[in-house]
């Protein structure tokens, strides 16, 4: 299955998609605020990376455009609880999907469906 990293400030997001993916056979890493995710995102290889918007140290688009920069291929999903025209900003910057918190695990599914088909993969 796929390695997946989440990049969220919030334990109840980072547990409930750890949970999720994990129970669907993916590997899970996680980390707690852009900084650390942008230097785990480039010390291993992910399939894909779930990545929220407003976090500490560094905030999403800076996260996105920092691991971008060096793995350009590399499927982001951006997540946020703010209105939808931020979703619409993170998209128009590049990213592959974006989610508004609170999301359904059905949409989560839906987007792995689609970003892990090997013409969405290196």
């Amino acid at each position: 299955m796929a390695s997946i990293l989440i990049i969220d400030d919030s334990e109840i997001i980072r547990s409930l998609l750890t949970d999720y993916l994990s129970e669907k056979g993916h590997r899970v890493d996680h980390a707690v605020n852009g900084a650390d995710g942008v230097e785990r995102a480039l010390a291993k290889d992910y399939h894909l990376v779930f990545c929220d918007i407003h976090m500490p140290k560094k905030n999403g688009y800076e996260t996105y455009k920092a691991v971008r920069a060096q793995k350009p291929w590399l499927p982001f999903i951006m997540t946020d609880s703010l209105p939808d025209y931020l979703a619409e900003a993170a998209t128009q910057h590049g990213a592959s999907a974006c989610l508004t918190k609170p999301f359904d695990l059905d949409q989560v599914s839906a987007l792995l469906d689609t970003l892990l088909r090997p013409e969405h993969q290196p």
